[in-house]
């Protein structure tokens, strides 16, 4: 935010350290690495960094590499479950991050993919991966909660909470000006930014544009994804003086820990595959129809449904299902075990 009074930013005002003090090859290397352009002594200046009297600027500060200001930090949970208290491992990874703003970008974006899985489906002749969160949603959405925090509330710090079913990426300080993000056209939010020198900074390194389209990037990256669908969308909220961007996982399912990995979109015949993050993805390897993959799926989420559950699910006549297990049993890729009521269902292919 502007400082009230005055026509200055937090970032442009005298730090009270001392730039002799401070290293800057974190800013260097990724600048020539993400510009092809080498760091010049005049481009400390020129970036903000120091002002025309060679004094080093907060944002000098912020960008350093040993940043001294304690509350500038990121702090990472992977939670276990929907909320902070979900049973008796309460966090499955977390981490604290201080340093450079670009250090923290950098840690808080790997921490959110280290923690995250990838679907895949395999279409025709080509496989379409399937994140659980679009990494340009989780960039922007980590960009814009270091660039336009306020960091003139002490004690205050950048939070990224991971439960199964969503991130939220919390920030210290509304909406420039104090207004509310549900008074707004969340498209065409106006460019105001409480730290200029900064959000300049990171459009120069390439981490971020100079206009002020953030939110409708992060909003793109989820519709362009195949497993998207409007409930899924992403959720802004602000108030006085906190932000919370809320990301859904694309690839969450309540119902058990397999993963969702299409929506009503997708036609054709396909082969799917699901990818654990971990180990190389199973093929299932047999050509599947939209619907018989979608009665796939749900015997996949509970093996346990009878033809009647699975026909009120997708909204079908319990004939039409019966119909489509009759086709993935021919082909050899379910069969039920034990009997209609109180057997199972078992995945072959």
């Amino acid at each position: 935010m502007v400082l009230k009074g005055t026509n200055t930013s937090y970032d442009s005002l005298k730090a009270h350290y001392n730039f002799s003090d401070m290293s800057f090859s974190k800013l260097k290397s990724v600048y020539k690495q993400n510009t092809g352009n080498s760091f010049e002594d005049t481009d400390y200046e020129s970036f903000g960094i120091v002002n025309s009297k060679g004094e080093l600027t907060n944002a000098g500060v912020l960008i350093a590499d040993e940043c001294p200001l304690r509350h500038s930090r990121v702090f990472c949970t992977r939670w276990n479950g929907l909320t902070k208290a979900s049973g008796v491992i309460d966090a499955i990874d977390d981490n604290e991050y201080s340093g450079s703003l670009i250090i923290l970008l950098q840690e808080a974006y790997n921490f959110v993919l280290r923690n995250s899985k990838k679907a895949w489906m395999k279409e025709n002749d080509k496989r379409v991966e399937l994140p659980d969160y679009p990494e340009r949603a989780v960039m922007e959405g980590i960009v814009n909660a270091l660039i336009h925090r306020s960091y003139t509330e002490l004690g205050s710090e950048v939070h990224i909470d991971m439960f199964d079913d969503r991130l939220e990426i919390y920030s210290p300080g509304g909406m420039v000006g104090g207004v509310s993000i549900k008074d707004v056209d969340i498209l065409n939010v106006p460019s105001k930014r409480r730290n200029p020198i900064l959000a300049d900074i990171f459009g120069r390194l390439k981490y971020m544009e100079r206009r002020g389209s953030g939110f409708k990037k992060i909003i793109n990256a989820y519709e362009v994804q195949q497993n998207y669908k409007e409930s899924l969308k992403p959720i802004f909220n602000s108030f006085n003086n906190d932000f919370i961007l809320t990301l859904f996982n694309l690839n969450y399912s309540a119902n058990g820990p397999q993963r969702d990995i299409i929506n009503d979109t997708v036609s054709d015949d396909l082969n799917v595959g699901v990818n654990d993050g971990v180990n190389d993805g199973v093929n299932v390897g047999v050509k599947m129809s939209k619907s018989e993959f979608d009665v796939y799926k749900e015997i996949i989420k509970n093996n346990d449904l009878t033809a009647e559950e699975i026909s009120k699910i997708l909204n079908k006549t319990k004939r039409t299902i019966e119909r489509i297990i009759y086709s993935l049993k021919e082909k050899n890729i379910i069969k039920r075990v034990g009997s209609d009521k109180t057997g199972h269902w078992e995945i072959i292919g």
